[in-house]
């Protein structure tokens, strides 16, 4: 299933958030939105999801989800959103008791999305028992156990230290190359959006507006930290950005 964004703008209040979006997002692909603070990311994130209605312009959704998808749509958030008082096995589970599924078919998707995502030895853990990055593991693993047609990813490596977001981005590009998955993966950090980004929108300051998309056919899996044509790349989404970056970031401090 893919989705499409058409002409999409969107308001609060008087103030004029996004302006005329349109983007196609393309099954088994992992879309990165960038740019300034403030300009938007997160609210266009939220109109895809269907938790905001665009002030103009619709959201389509093309094609089919695959088959056995639980959730066309699904969430993995910054800060984790795991209950502390439920294991990891059951954390993964929560997604799945609201369906018509027996015991022994949720037991068998657990099993399945804790092996993929690494977290089989630790599926009777507590969250305070887990590190940052073995926490985000864990609302992956609950986000792919409903089978989504798309991951809506809100910055989901901004709150771990370098060395686990290194850690997380080889762990995603490891189950993507197994298992083709489509996402939009919002973040401030240009290094990610290199690594995992099969096409990056790059949007100007506050409204967003598309100034460029970028798109990138190297293979995830010979993606590696400090490859000259990535550090190219990465070069050339920050001259995109770094004049806007720097009014935005002034607004901001202004309000």
């Amino acid at each position: 299933m893919d989705l499409r964004l058409d002409h999409v703008s969107h308001l609060y209040g008087d103030t004029e958030v996004l302006r005329d979006i349109t983007l196609d997002i393309p099954s088994g692909r992992i879309v990165c939105i960038v740019g300034p603070s403030g300009c938007g990311k997160s609210t266009l994130l939220r109109i895809l999801g269907g938790l905001e209605r665009p002030s103009a312009g619709r959201v389509l959704q093309v094609g089919s989800p695959p088959p056995d998808c639980l959730n066309a749509l699904t969430y993995v958030f910054q800060d984790f959103a795991l209950l502390p008082w439920r294991s990891v096995a059951q954390n993964v589970s929560l997604v799945l008791e609201d369906h018509r599924l027996g015991r022994d078919r949720r037991e068998d998707i657990v099993t399945d999305v804790l092996a993929r995502t690494k977290l089989s030895d630790f599926a009777h853990a507590l969250p305070k028992q887990l590190s940052g990055g073995m926490k985000q593991r864990v609302a992956i693993a609950r986000a792919l156990a409903v089978n989504p047609a798309v991951m809506l990813m809100d910055e989901p490596l901004s709150a771990l230290d370098s060395q686990t977001r290194e850690l997380l981005m080889d762990d995603l590009i490891t189950l993507w190359t197994r298992e083709p998955f489509t996402a939009v993966y919002v973040t401030h950090n240009l290094s990610e959006a290199v690594r995992l980004g099969h096409r990056i929108v790059v949007l100007s300051r506050r409204p967003g507006q598309i100034r460029e998309i970028v798109e990138l056919d190297r293979p995830l899996a010979e993606r590696q930290p400090g490859d000259a044509d990535l550090e190219a790349t990465q070069g050339h989404l920050w001259s995109l950005m770094r004049n806007e970056a720097a009014a935005a970031d002034a607004e901001l401090m202004d309000v």
